[in-house]
């Protein structure tokens, strides 16, 4: 019997494109369903009924949520292109940058960019954060010479990050503070199989655009 696997997932989310870059990393053939959020489908309430969001990646009828478990999923159901080490320290600490990403990195780098009167103290907040990653990254990928579990939880950093910068004026992560974090960047968004995956500058561009105004 052909295994089916189903992704539910929205252009504009990073944390849907982790697993659309797990998948195809894998070369796992899979079909990607585009949500509406504002109009969710029946199926994404029926997979996902706890917290109704994406992404969700369905296989065999077996639905799994939240972007880092079903990274570390992926990775255990198809083994071509292992993203978490095999030493059980290393993936404690895959682990650990995952999650400091999620919980530190992305809602510190968010306020800084989106909440003016929480501009000042989140910037700085976020560039101590980012000096974090930027001495844990030793190689050319955080995963080492081949994309991993950080890298891809990382993904919002290296491509959604730019076009917010170019929009809001607000410049965080920059070569001259951060030239490993910079390298890494270019080199995961210009990766063969990811910039197939990930969505256009100029889209991304063009929503924050309208975001900003309606913010405004």
């Amino acid at each position: 019997m052909a295994e089916e696997v189903k992704l539910y997932g929205v252009w504009l989310s990073p944390f849907s494109h982790r697993a659309d870059i797990a998948l195809k990393l894998k070369g796992v053939d899979y079909e990607h369903f585009e949500e509406d959020l504002q109009n969710k489908s029946a199926s994404l309430l029926k997979y996902n009924p706890v917290h109704k969001k994406v992404p969700v990646l369905v296989h065999n009828e077996k639905p799994i949520a939240e972007s880092l478990v079903i990274l570390e999923y992926i990775d255990e159901t198809w083994k071509d292109h292992p993203i978490l080490p095999q030493d059980p320290y290393q993936r404690a600490q895959a682990r650990f940058w995952a999650r400091f990403i999620d919980d530190k990195v992305l809602p510190t780098l968010w306020k800084a960019y989106w909440v003016k009167e929480e501009r000042e103290k989140a910037s700085e907040e976020a560039s101590e954060l980012l000096n974090f990653l930027e001495k844990e990254l030793k190689h050319k990928y955080f995963g080492g010479e081949t994309i991993g579990l950080v890298d891809i939880a990382g993904n919002f950093i290296a491509h959604w990050v730019p076009a917010i910068q170019q929009v809001v004026g607000v410049e965080i992560l920059t070569k001259e503070k951060y030239p490993k974090l910079s390298q890494w960047s270019h080199d995961f968004v210009t990766h063969g199989v990811v910039k197939e995956i990930l969505p256009l500058q100029d889209k991304l561009i063009a929503h924050f655009k309208t975001h900003l105004e309606s913010t405004n």
